[in-house]
């Protein structure tokens, strides 16, 4: 029987909490399912293991994850160390080295949310951003520090392999989901150089999958049309930025940061893909024990998904959302005053139900 390796690295802040949760879903899963098997292994590389050892990871860090099946990732940042350091440090080496050039979001209305939208369509669909290059490098400097004549630059590197493996992936899922149409996000009418390359590469892409639609719209229009028209969107192709961006704004429409998961894909499975939510890890919250792991469930629900189960992946969705219309057991962010760990408990046994 195949058992799946899975890396887990709880993080900084709310990140331990929420990962506790998901843990507790994915071991509900393989105690009813007997053909779900999974073997887990915690990484404590966080704030705290850099104020140690003056790194967020070991230096053989890298190593020790390469051969997992995937990783789930709690949250890092705090407040004792810059997050030029937890980011460039951890978060970063890991999607760049691991070659996870994809990061999936999903923007799904869940049953029993309300969207703070006042309109009564469905909104569903899902922002592939470009997640290695674009305008997240570290090519750049500053000079001159403290004079009047300080400056910083910041180089914005795209390259033709880059986009086009992007625009690939976005067209292949859409075909493979039945889907229609692909969005682009561009901004080229004033970032000339950059982005016109961008847009010329995923309209190689576009040319080569006549039978998708496509159509593309300026950063700024487009964020406006999420808020106008959430649901004539199906894929959301844009760079490092402004997927980042957008990703936020998705999450805003359908419930908020604590219904917010993702993952970070090496669609070539030579490297594992690692699978997050996309809060961080709200040191305001911290310890509080009232952080919504629903976002941090639904990304380890990704990752089944990634792992060859869309069954379970769907199982714990679908147990999600019947916790979500009953509205008796929320946490505070979404109107209730359950607990993380009553959110978990009560997601477990509703897959208990639902699979048993």
């Amino acid at each position: 029987m195949n058992v799946d390796k899975i890396a887990i690295l709880p993080g900084d802040g709310i990140g331990p909490e929420v990962t506790r949760e998901a843990v507790k879903i994915l071991q509900t899963l393989s105690e009813i399912d007997s053909t779900f098997q999974m073997e887990t292994k915690e990484f404590n590389w966080n704030s705290d293991y850099y104020l140690e050892h003056g790194r967020m990871m070991p230096e053989d860090g890298l190593d020790q994850l390469k051969d997992f099946d995937a990783i789930l990732f709690g949250a890092i940042g705090d407040y004792r160390v810059p997050d030029s350091v937890t980011i460039w440090n951890l978060i970063l080496p890991i999607r760049k080295h691991f070659q996870q050039y994809v990061n999936f979001r999903p923007v799904k209305l869940l049953r029993g949310m309300e969207s703070p939208l006042k309109q009564d369509n469905p909104i569903d669909f899902v922002i592939i951003r470009e997640n290695s290059e674009g305008e997240y490098t570290d090519s750049g400097g500053n000079m001159f520090h403290g004079e009047t004549r300080e400056m910083a630059i910041q180089n914005t590197v795209m390259t033709r392999q880059g986009i086009t493996q992007i625009a690939e992936f976005a067209y292949q899922y859409a075909r493979e989901h039945g889907l229609t149409k692909v969005t682009n996000a561009t901004k080229s009418n004033v970032v000339v150089h950059a982005m016109s390359f961008w847009d010329r590469m995923v309209e190689e892409i576009a040319d080569k999958n006549k039978d998708i639609a496509y159509e593309k719209y300026y950063i700024d229009a487009l964020a406006a049309y999420f808020v106008q028209r959430p649901k004539s969107f199906e894929v959301v192709l844009a760079s490092n930025l402004f997927g980042d961006i957008l990703s936020d704004l998705g999450s805003a429409i359908v419930g908020g940061l604590g219904l917010a998961p993702s993952g970070n894909i090496n669609p070539s499975g030579e490297f594992p893909s690692m699978f997050e939510a996309v809060h961080g890890s709200a040191p305001d919250i911290a310890g509080k024990g009232i952080a919504n792991p629903m976002a941090q469930i639904w990304s380890a629900a990704l990752m089944l998904e990634h792992l060859g189960r869309r069954d379970l992946h769907d199982a714990v969705l679908t147990a999600m959302e019947e916790v979500l219309e009953e509205k008796k057991v929320l946490t505070p962010d979404i109107g209730g005053t359950a607990s993380t760990v009553e959110i978990g408990d009560v997601i477990a046994g509703k897959l208990k139900k639902i699979m048993g």
